[in-house]
């Protein structure tokens, strides 16, 4: 009798601890992301990368993943009209709520204006500013490449 007991209780005990491990792992799925993105290359390749990654972390937590991508230095050419091989990706995932952001000292640097810039994209100061405001801020880092 105790040993029917005693199983019945460790079951119980099991049950009770899959069920709020399945809970916290529900919470973490549904929990808001933010991730600030750096580009600094001007591989289309790399280019392609960082489509295909912001594609996927938008398919799989959807509107619970904030993502902006901040593009300096070489990385500015995926935002200049004239250069991207990406122009429909970017409005599509602009749509998607993903920032794009130029950094304004690199496109001074590189003699690019605002206007050889896609329409609609946003602005900074310093690319590398941004960076570590956001990450002051809570959000996860990462560089987009290989």
């Amino acid at each position: 009798m105790k040993s029917k007991l005693l199983f019945a209780l460790a079951a119980l005990l099991l049950w009770m601890s899959n069920t709020a491990l399945a809970q916290k792992n529900n919470k973490e799925r549904f929990k808001k992301h933010q991730i600030v993105m750096q580009l600094t290359s001007a591989d289309v390749l790399v280019h392609k990368s960082l489509v295909k990654q912001l594609n996927n972390l938008k398919n799989g937590w959807g509107d619970t993943v904030a993502i902006e991508v901040v593009c300096h230095g070489p990385g500015l050419d995926f935002l200049v009209t004239e250069k991207t091989k990406y122009k429909e990706e970017i409005y599509k995932l602009k749509e998607r709520g993903i920032v794009f952001t130029a950094c304004e000292n690199s496109m001074r640097e590189r003699e690019v204006t605002k206007e050889a810039i896609l329409p609609d994209m946003n602005f900074v100061l310093m690319g590398i500013g941004e960076i570590v405001l956001k990450q002051e801020q809570g959000w996860t880092y990462i560089k987009a490449g290989f």
